[in-house]
């Protein structure tokens, strides 16, 4: 068995990439390597904590002792890093964990693969999984393509756009064999409830108000979190080394517009009269800082490694509000801290 290390496997689009992998190659060993903050939850993997390819690893990556013992110890042949904190809210109130642990955690991982494989790159892979964020704010037009000039503008897309470039600077300086791709908003099952459209749901739910930034003319392009676990899938194997690859939905809403689709939509599945949950929504004060638009260009991905996204945002949104009306449990779970004894329970008193 070769390997895998995959970080921050326990989170939302982590716990997808992970179940992808233990199901789609049972002669890879997947170790699952999280910290479990807030947001990560190890309910997400109760299909395959089974599985005879799947490790649970408990370790934060910006404990770099640590990390080199776990690579010393597992000597994988890849690594796919998705362990970050992501949470432009959390960034601007505090910025210092997003510098900690999305740039100081990614050269801690770097460095254990560069002294575990030691030169000996055949065969080896280090995935540095980025955000769309990094490229800035467009206006009403035009894409980000992986030639986009960077232009951050808060503490979280300028600690992605940190490490995004010292990874490339691992590729050229040690020859390390890398990969990065950026991708826009992903949507779907076991997203955490601080994010736009699982906070929207639960809120719906509870016939509470829907706070929306602003007047809701933010755009976002969203792409279903499985289709980006396939693109994921589709890099790692085959991937060109030191290439950069953006992964969209081509797929642009304006944020009023999604909530008031996803309020008909929770309408229809909770059998209320039509209009109901809209009078939930609540503009507020916008975010500092607030990008008005992201869009991005996959040309390069479908047309080098053949990935476009299965599901349209009229498909996969309403397939995403059934998981979480059927997964009462694990909502419950999230937004009451629950989840947290999950590992405690599993780990720690077997």
């Amino acid at each position: 068995m070769k390997t895998i290390i995959i970080t921050g496997g326990a989170g939302f689009i982590g716990s997808h990439v992970v179940r992808r992998f233990v199901n789609k190659y049972p002669d890879y060993k997947i170790v699952n390597l999280d910290a479990l903050t807030y947001a990560g939850n190890l309910e997400n993997l109760k299909d395959v904590e089974n599985a005879n390819n799947y490790q649970f690893e408990h370790a934060d990556i910006t404990d770099a002792a640590k990390i080199k013992e776990v690579f010393a110890r597992y000597q994988p042949v890849g690594v796919v890093h998705l362990a970050a904190e992501s949470h432009v809210d959390r960034s601007i109130s505090g910025p210092m964990a997003f510098v900690e642990t999305n740039i100081i955690g990614t050269v801690n991982l770097l460095n254990a693969a560069r002294e575990t494989w030691n030169g000996e790159w055949e065969g080896k892979r280090f995935y540095h999984v980025s955000t769309d964020e990094v490229y800035g704010s467009l206006g009403e037009t035009g894409f980000f393509y992986e030639t986009t000039a960077y232009d951050p503008r808060s503490p979280y897309s300028a600690s992605k756009a940190s490490s995004d470039h010292l990874v490339r600077a691992y590729y050229h300086t040690y020859g390390l064999p890398v990969v990065i791709s950026n991708c826009s908003n992903n949507y779907g099952p076991n997203h955490f409830p601080e994010k736009l459209i699982p906070l929207a749901i639960h809120r719906i739910q509870n016939n509470e108000e829907i706070p929306i930034y602003g007047k809701g003319e933010n755009v976002r392009d969203w792409l279903y979190v499985e289709d980006h676990a396939a693109a994921i899938d589709a890099v790692f194997h085959k991937g060109g080394l030191g290439e950069t690859y953006n992964i969209g939905g081509n797929n642009e809403w304006t944020n009023i517009d999604l909530i008031r689709l996803l309020c008909k939509i929770m309408d229809q599945k909770l059998g209320r009269e039509e209009g109901t949950s809209e009078k939930l929504i609540t503009f507020v004060k916008d975010r500092a800082g607030h990008d008005l638009r992201y869009a991005i260009d996959s040309t390069k991905l479908k047309t080098e490694l053949g990935w476009e996204p299965s599901l349209t945002f009229e498909e996969g949104l309403p397939k995403t509000v059934d998981w979480y009306l059927a997964n009462q449990d694990w909502l419950n779970h999230v937004t009451s801290g629950e989840y947290q004894n999950y590992f405690k329970q599993q780990y720690q008193e077997r």
